[in-house]
């Protein structure tokens, strides 16, 4: 009879922290077939220890959010790289999230760490402040602090830890015009007024951005600066006021945006000065009918609506690496440019958003998987063969027998074959320049009563997995 305490640990004969660290580092897009080999998996999978271990180990991932409009709803979408269940020939797809339970038009939007604050907009034509917090780590809205008064076109910002939020109401009393601009501290849950000029009270916002510690809010008639820092406002100068529009995205210092030509432009807080972004007109169209643009990874993630099909749009997105040339112009190189999503003609994005450490429940995402039964047995059986290899260990190198994984089925030696190739040889060698392995080895083997061996199967448990997700096409 199996050993009960065995059984209720997360990998057999491992400590339950070590087995935490070893799920840590598998990549977000394997958790739905993860989630599959048992409950304990799967719960820990969508637990906030997860989280806060790739946090600590620096594997969290930043993940696509975009907010379409189609008729009087508004859908929550979310965006995949190389998902395993997806046709090879399209890595990346949306998948839509759950609904925000009201319709709030004209909120503003703010990213702070994994959730994202839906704030005020009107309701029945009532502008409100109701702030709705998205979860993006569980896929759950609940609301939050509510604002001091209501808002709708608000512009808002995240600068140091904290939610500033201005514009958006009538300054027809004392209350809306003492609470024009607002600012929220996580820490304390709570809303405070923010003091502002009686000129800039009467601005309704339309797009904003932060740089360093400055807020940037674009109104009808010109437009505010507020330097968080310094606690001053300003307006901004007319060379930013006529060159912005649409939606822009800050990567480097440099904020971009789309022209009246289309074309997409940099403009250099410092030097005050626009510059068109060379190297992508190729890769894109002009941005006449609009786009929306946002930072990911330090790089310019630009959406926007393509050709319509008849009674259906395409949503376009395009990755840009960006930098600035010797010369001191701006240049890039698009990554990848794709269709997401199609959607009714007639739809509109709303809104785009980058979101670190976020990403679906294996709830939602193992739904959308294909129901292959030989595929999951196949996979428990690969999981405990791959515990039960033998491991010898010397110095910072040891090899892994992979004849038991290679008798459960011929695709699986085709996957260890191919391993092997990958690695060059049959074993698995972790060197002196391995900084990541030495750390971990050192740190955590020095802090447990694990054995070398028995960690050493954990990495090779991360090595394989990664070659898991072909077992779904078998």
């Amino acid at each position: 009879m199996a050993d009960l305490s065995s059984q209720s640990q997360l990998i057999p004969n491992l400590p339950d922290d070590i087995a935490l660290q070893c799920l840590a580092r598998v990549p977000r897009s394997h958790h739905p077939i993860l989630s599959i080999v048992s409950k304990s998996w799967r719960c820990i999978l969508s637990s906030t220890a997860l989280y806060t271990t790739r946090s600590i180990l620096r594997t969290t991932e930043t993940f696509l959010y975009l907010n379409i409009r189609v008729n009087s709803t508004f859908h929550w979408y979310t965006l995949f790289h190389n998902l395993i269940f997806t046709n090879p020939e399209k890595p990346r797809k949306l998948f839509p999230l759950s609904s925000i339970p009201t319709k709030p038009i004209g909120p503003a939007f703010a990213v702070l760490g994994s959730r994202i604050y839906v704030i005020g907009g009107s309701i029945g034509e009532i502008p409100s402040n109701n702030v709705w917090v998205f979860d993006c780590r569980f896929n759950c809205w609940e609301i939050g602090p509510r604002m001091r008064i209501g808002r709708e076109f608000a512009a808002a910002g995240v600068v140091n830890g904290k939610i500033y939020v201005m514009g958006g109401c009538v300054v027809d009393n004392w209350a809306r015009s003492m609470n024009w601009a607002e600012v929220f501290d996580p820490t304390t849950g709570l809303w405070t007024a923010l003091p502002s000029p009686i000129e800039v009270r009467d601005k309704w916002m339309h797009a904003s951005a932060v740089v360093g510690e400055k807020m940037y809010a674009m109104a009808d008639r010109g437009g505010v600066v507020y330097d968080v820092g310094g606690c001053e406002w300003g307006s901004v100068s007319k060379r930013l006021d006529l060159g912005w529009r649409g939606r822009a995205a800050v990567v480097g210092g440099v904020l971009y945006c789309y022209d009246y030509l289309g074309k997409i432009r940099g403009y250099d807080v410092k030097e005050d000065v626009w510059k068109e972004l060379k190297g992508v007109d190729k890769g894109l169209p002009k941005f006449l009918c609009g786009a929306t643009m946002v930072n990911f990874d330090d790089r310019l993630c630009v959406v926007w609506e393509g050709k319509g099909r008849g009674k259906e749009v395409d949503i376009m997105c395009a990755e840009i690496e960006v930098w600035k040339d010797e010369d001191g112009g701006l240049s890039g190189n698009i990554l990848w440019s794709d269709m997401i999503l199609v959607v009714p003609n007639g739809a509109s994005i709303v809104q785009c958003l980058a979101i670190e450490g976020a990403g679906h429940t294996c709830n939602e995402l193992s739904s959308q998987m294909p129901a292959c039964l030989g595929c999951i047995i196949i996979l428990r059986l690969s999981l405990r063969a791959i515990f039960q290899i033998e491991v010898s260990a010397s110095g910072s190198t040891f090899s892994a027998r992979l004849s038991s994984c290679r008798l459960i089925s011929c695709r699986f030696k085709c996957i260890c074959n191919s391993h092997a190739e990958y690695c060059g040889r049959s074993s698995f060698n972790h060197t002196s320049n391995d900084d990541e392995f030495r750390h971990v080895r050192n740190t955590q083997l020095s802090s447990t009563t694990t054995s070398r061996p028995q960690f050493q199967v954990i990495l090779l448990v991360v090595h394989v997995t990664l070659f898991i997700p072909s077992l779904s096409r078998i």
